[in-house]
């Protein structure tokens, strides 16, 4: 047998297994939530690709930002231009530049708050709560009120938390989570963020 008759075989009964594995899927018929943990780049970045593709399909999109506060990033300034998006950043900044626990919990709750409020609505197909696993990281939310939040959302609403150390429990709870892994980093290389790349 030759090359491309055997290659054609095996992509063949490859084509037959998937198929089956395919037929076999069922719809949960509500929105999925989504996790994007890790140590490494991306996870918001990720999240935003989702957001797009929602877009694509013209559902309607919310995303709640609980850490960045003011700071100026790319893919808010394109969203801003673009349109169609609800977007609310509630926090006031990184974790180590607000040094105020209180504040820092207000926030956080507050944000919480209003993703509630867009998650249980039924007027979103999407919410990505951006950082979101920071503020459970430190405690400044319970996972507790947080899966109840999720539990609470409406059928067709799919969430996307992101943010570094999520809780097991959350992980546990989600229907897709991806765990983003450093293998190289140029800040390690004295390298200070690019605009564009990282921000």
């Amino acid at each position: 047998m030759n090359d491309a008759q055997d290659h054609k075989d095996k992509m063949q009964k490859m084509q037959t297994k998937q198929r089956e594995k395919v037929s076999q899927l069922r719809d949960p018929e509500r929105g999925l939530v989504l996790v994007h943990t890790g140590n490494g780049k991306g996870k918001s970045s990720s999240a935003f690709g989702v957001v797009i593709r929602a877009l694509g399909w013209k559902q309607k999109v919310a995303v709640v930002q609980f850490i960045k506060g003011t700071w100026k990033t790319g893919e808010r300034q394109f969203f801003e231009r673009l349109g169609g998006i609800d977007w609310h950043t509630m926090g006031e900044g990184f974790t180590w530049d607000t040094q105020d626990r209180d504040r820092d919990i207000a926030a956080a709750n507050a944000a919480f708050d209003k993703a509630c409020d867009l998650m249980a609505g039924g007027d979103y197909d999407l919410v990505v709560l951006d950082e979101i696993n920071i503020a459970l990281r430190y405690d400044y939310l319970s996972i507790q009120r947080v899966i109840e939040g999720l539990d609470a959302r409406a059928a067709k609403t799919g969430v996307i938390l992101t943010g570094r150390d999520a809780p097991e429990a959350l992980c546990a709870y989600a229907d897709l989570v991806t765990e983003m892994t450093e293998v190289k980093h140029p800040f390690h290389n004295g390298i200070k963020a690019q605009r564009g790349v990282d921000f």
